[in-house]
Parts: C-alpha cells; structure tokens; sequence
C-alpha cells in the first residue's frame, strides 16, 4: 500500500496538481456564487460583479475545458450587461446624455457578445452541431431536442439564450440581429420544456416577453405565462411585474402598468434569494413612474 501511495504521489507532477487544484476551486466558486444574490447593496454588488469577471476570465485561462468556469462567464456576462450596463445606460438616456448612453450600450453589446461566446463553447462540449443546426428554425429546434435531453441541460441553455435575447434586444435597429432572434428564442423554448421554473421561473418569463414584444403579438399567451409565473413564485422575484410592466406598456394598458410598478415599489424583500434582482426591479419600477417613460408608453 505504501509503495502504492508513494507512486501516486510521484505520479501527480506539479502540472497535474495545479489543474486538480484549479477545477476543485472553480467548482467551489460556482457553488459559492449562489449567495452572491442575495446581496441588496446595488454598488457593493455591481463592483463585486466587475471583480468577479475578472476571476471568472483567469480561471477559465488556467483551465479552458471546465465547464463550470465557462457557465460562471455565461451567466457573469450576461448578468452584468442587464443589471448594471444596461442600468447606467437608461440612466444616461432619461438624462438626455446621448453619447454617455451610447457608450454603455456598446459596453452592454460587448458584454453579451462576450456571454453568448463562451455559451456556445460551453454548449459545444454536449454536442458539437450547433453551427450546422442553426441554419433553420426547423432544424434548430430539432438539434436542441436531441442533444439537450436532462433538467441539467435547462441552466446551461437557459444563460446562453438570455444573453443571445438580451442582445437582439438592445440592438433591435439592427436587422441582421434581429433576424436571428429565433435562435434564442429556440433555446430558451427547450430550457423552458426541460426545467420552466428554473431561476425564480425565468424561462417562463423570458418567453413571456417574447409572446407579448409588440401589441400585435401572441398576446393572450404572454398574459397566461407572466400570471403562471408570479402564481409559482408567490409574486416573490420582482422582475416578473418589471417584465410585465414593460409589457403593460407595450400593449397599452395603464392599470395593469401602474399596479405592478406600485407592487414592485411597495414590496419590502420577498425573497432573500432574489434580493440582488429584485433590488435592480426596483431601481428600474422608480424609472418607469417618470413622464419621460409613461409617455413613450402613451400614457397621460
């Protein structure tokens, strides 16, 4: 045994100890990354994200086949674009600083460009047909069918659509873009067949928005799947009514906007869970009292 113990231990070079190291101490960040919700402090937790990123970025440079460091740069990214670029770039346009708003949403395009690059990569490692599949809607779907099978898989897809939604979202002047909007909209539909209540049920939500985008929309299907979703979560994760609001907005209707901006303003803290998000909605639900945005929403 001894002679075993000793061949084990010649055995494992410094080369091999360093990579043993770096995956267990990424998969203990990704465990650990959890709580970082839980944080109310908006500043404490935008520097902290920035912080993260860079961490995330050097482990992934140390250890470029791990999953979990690949997952923590998708969900990183595409966190960091919504709920704080993007936030800064509202700010800017509401101010009428124009070029300060539109040096943000390069920085929130750059963000996301950066989120769905790494998800790709991360998807790549359960199957390699992506840039074949996406050459159709049709064909897409039936890839995402075949190769992502398991709840496990939900997470993964349903980061990598986030971000590719977010960006067609952001950039909606952009046809070529926009054209390839189905892409998200396909993965975040497979993440919401294999795990719909995942993260406070954002694919339900996510796909909501994609039901109600315009007034001429599938509208009554975004109204079902937002009220589903504030049913599962007990009206606990504020950035449903934000969601919903915004599409209150899109369709006209002001009861419906001025309710759940009020519900998301009056709420103390729901769900210590969702506090980071749920304090990003109510930075955004103040903003979306202003005339400015009552307005765009044809308001009075």
């Amino acid at each position: 045994m001894k002679r075993v113990l000793l061949f084990l231990t010649l055995a494992l070079t410094p080369g091999c100890i360093e990579t043993i190291l770096t995956n267990g101490e990424i998969a203990s960040t990704r465990v650990a990354a959890a709580s970082f919700d839980t944080l109310g402090d908006y500043e404490l937790a935008k520097v902290a994200t920035q912080a993260g990123l860079a961490q995330f970025e050097g482990m992934h440079k140390l250890a470029p086949d791990n999953e979990d460091a690949l997952f923590l740069l998708v969900q990183g990214w595409g966190g960091y674009a919504w709920g704080f670029v993007e936030d800064e770039m509202e700010e800017a346009t509401l101010d009428a600083r124009d070029a300060t708003a539109e040096y943000d949403k390069k920085r929130a395009k750059m963000a996301y460009d950066r989120a769905v690059f790494y998800g790709l990569e991360l998807l790549s490692h359960k199957d390699k047909g992506f840039d074949k599949a996406k050459k159709n809607d049709a064909s897409l779907i039936a890839w995402l069918k075949a190769s992502f099978d398991s709840k496990a898989d939900a997470e993964n897809l349903f980061w990598v659509a986030y971000a590719w939604m977010s960006r067609v979202n952001l950039l909606q002047d952009d046809p070529a873009m926009v054209a390839d909007l189905y892409i998200g909209v396909d993965m975040m539909g497979r993440a919401f067949e294999l795990e719909p209540t995942y993260y406070a049920s954002s694919p339900m939500v996510a796909l909501a928005a994609y039901h109600g985008r315009t007034a001429d929309a599938e509208v009554g299907q975004a109204r079902a799947m937002f009220e589903q979703a504030l049913k599962n979560e007990k009206r606990s994760a504020l950035t449903t009514q934000l969601t919903y609001a915004q599409f209150a907005c899109v369709v006209a209707d002001k009861k419906l906007y001025f309710s759940l901006v009020d519900e998301i303003m009056g709420a103390d803290d729901p769900n210590p869970n969702q506090r980071l998000n749920n304090t990003i909605a109510k930075r955004r639900a103040a903003r979306m009292k202003l005339p400015k945005k009552t307005a765009d929403c044809g308001f009075p």
